[in-house]
């Protein structure tokens, strides 16, 4: 029988980590705060007309050279062993792993964010994950970055989930664009669920909605973010607005629970009406 799969696809800042991923070493080792570091980042993307993302990736070069701090694939790997994430989250994959196997669906974890690929390889939860989409750097012969490699925005996110959706891999930029049909996607939409938090996340976790999968807007327990996810619920973004508390249990849980228990009923539904269909040969 064909695998049922589902993904699981994850902004990362500020929707399964507390800040963003270069705030927690990245910045500091630059000599600067995070507040000071992204103001100077964005006027410049804004003086150069530059996107916001690819500005500050050039920035983070830049700053680097000026102090003479060298920024490797290793430095990058281990600022992420210290990201800080919501409660729950590092017990998260493993829990809904086996919930999912229980009910004969497979579960796989997807992260899409603007951040760096980079810092991501060295978080603890990257062993978790099928597929990991950040702005990448290219690297030059002495191991430092000599340019943007790969920029994720928010019009990319939904280039990636499509991406999923066609079951392609991360290079796969031509065959995304060309017709597939329904029967032939590896995760139907249906079987998507996205979890995010900002304005970048906005046309994916529309996206998804629109074509039947479910969108999750999450926002830190008892802060002004609620406002913020309360509104895409009320625009119908989303189809919910949660607090980023992962542990078993809490209001994520149980819907991401009863969404798979949904999607395993309506398989179990599809394979007794194909038995049915037998009958009339």
């Amino acid at each position: 029988m064909k695998k049922t799969v589902v993904a699981l696809v994850y902004d990362f800042d500020e929707t399964l980590s507390t800040t963003y991923m270069q705030d927690y070493v990245l910045i500091p080792e630059l000599g600067m705060t995070p507040k000071t570091f992204w103001k100077k980042a964005n006027t410049w993307s804004i003086e150069n007309c530059a996107d916001q993302i690819t500005g500050s990736m050039y920035y983070f070069m830049k700053t680097a050279k000026e102090k003479g701090i060298r920024l490797t694939r290793e430095n990058f790997a281990y600022c992420g062993t210290l990201v800080q994430y919501y409660k729950g989250v590092e017990e998260w994959f493993a829990r809904i792993n086996e919930y999912g196997k229980k009910l004969g669906l497979e579960i796989e974890h997807y992260i899409i964010s603007s951040g760096y690929e980079e810092i991501l390889c060295g978080t603890t939860i990257c062993k978790f994950v099928t597929g990991m989409y950040g702005c990448a750097y290219a690297f030059g012969e002495d191991g430092t970055p000599v340019w943007p490699a790969r920029v994720i925005n928010y019009s990319t996110k939904v280039q990636y989930i499509s991406k999923i959706n066609k079951g392609l891999g991360k290079l796969d930029d031509k065959l995304v664009n060309e017709y597939m049909e329904d029967d032939k996607r590896r995760v139907p939409f249906s079987r998507i669920i996205y979890f995010g938090d900002g304005m970048t996340d906005i046309p994916s976790m529309k996206f998804v909605k629109s074509r039947g999968g479910n969108a999750i807007a999450v926002y830190k327990p008892k802060s002004i973010h609620k406002e913020k996810a309360i509104k895409l619920l009320k625009e119908n973004r989303v189809n919910f607005a949660l607090p980023a508390d992962y542990s078993e249990g809490t209001a994520i849980d149980n819907v991401v629970k009863t969404i798979l228990e949904k999607l395993a009923k309506e398989r179990n539904l599809e394979i007794l009406k194909q038995r049915e269909e037998l009958k009339k040969k």
